[in-house]
């Protein structure tokens, strides 16, 4: 695995809690073209992320909207009704081991680089590998493209940063802290405590987007390394492959994104670490409960 930070860490000039707190699903935009600088800079942004912590291979494009986009995102049956974007971020990957972890990873980082920038997203899961929106990135054979995130300057005015947190605490229904972190092994919560110096790296995961909002990550506390479990959602897969046929795993990119937000913090916190995955001796919870990596810190 890479251990290397990459550029994430340094792109970003605000908090990353408060970049991951004021980030909320845009649905509706203005009917204004993002500002050339800063479409470039979120272009070179998204252009210069290439491998996640894994090592899988991707490229991330921003493209303009068209006006047959909402068509292709209803045939798509991606959820949520998306009215006015000026843009749209494709992130195309190979079938490289752990690519959907990748992917969610480093297409969270551009998401919040986007919110840095005053821009609003959306998350848009499904399949797009055979959509209108591959003919914009050219995918090559063995491409896929898991998800794409809405882009423009949303209509909707976000609200000052302290109400917008008190409000959304509540109406997003996320799962308890002791739900989500444990202590040496399952069914044994983690206090805020015991986390340490990493509690808000957990809090920040907690907070992440995740796909029908099934908060999919567990995280188990043994001494100085965080290993991260995948809990998913019993039929939650087979309903969406009925639906779609060919739909990525969104569950999986859940928790690139889960890894994203726990690493910016941790190296915003000063907080050294790498990914590695090590096969922890931890009884699992459930049959459901699958290991996908671990934070040496």
């Amino acid at each position: 695995m890479s251990n290397d930070p990459g550029n994430l860490k340094m792109t970003f000039a605000h908090p990353i809690e408060q970049l991951i707190k004021q980030r909320f699903s845009c649905r509706s935009y203005l009917n204004q073209p993002v500002e050339e600088q800063t479409r470039l800079r979120l272009a070179d942004y998204a252009a210069s992320l290439q491998t996640g912590p894994f090592g899988a291979r991707m490229r991330f494009e921003l493209v303009a909207a068209r006006e047959d986009d909402q068509k292709a995102l209803k045939n798509l049956g991606t959820y949520g009704f998306i009215k006015g974007a000026t843009g749209f971020i494709i992130g195309v990957m190979r079938d490289d081991e752990k690519n959907l972890e990748d992917f969610g990873y480093l297409m969270e980082s551009i998401i919040l680089f986007a919110t840095e920038i005053g821009l609003g997203t959306c998350w848009l899961g499904g399949t797009f590998t055979k959509s209108s929106f591959s003919e914009r990135v050219s995918p090559r054979p063995g491409e896929l493209i898991p998800a794409v995130s809405s882009v423009g300057y949303c209509a909707k005015k976000p609200r000052r940063l302290g109400t917008l947190i008190r409000n959304r605490a509540g109406a997003d229904r996320r799962l308890s802290w002791e739900k989500l972190f444990f202590d040496s092994r399952f069914g044994v919560p983690l206090s805020r405590k015991a986390a340490g110096d990493y509690a808000t790296a957990l809090e920040m995961v907690r907070w992440g987007p995740s796909a029908s909002n099934k908060q999919p990550w567990r995280v188990v506390k043994n001494r100085n390394i965080w290993h991260f479990y995948l809990q998913r959602t019993p039929g939650y897969r087979q309903q969406w492959l009925v639906k779609l046929f060919t739909v990525a795993d969104m569950q999986r990119i859940d928790m690139g994104i889960a890894m994203c937000h726990f690493e910016l913090i941790a190296r915003e916190h000063g907080l050294d670490g790498h990914w590695e995955i090590i096969a922890p001796d931890i009884e699992k919870s459930e049959e459901l409960t699958e290991y996908t990596v671990s934070w040496v810190g």
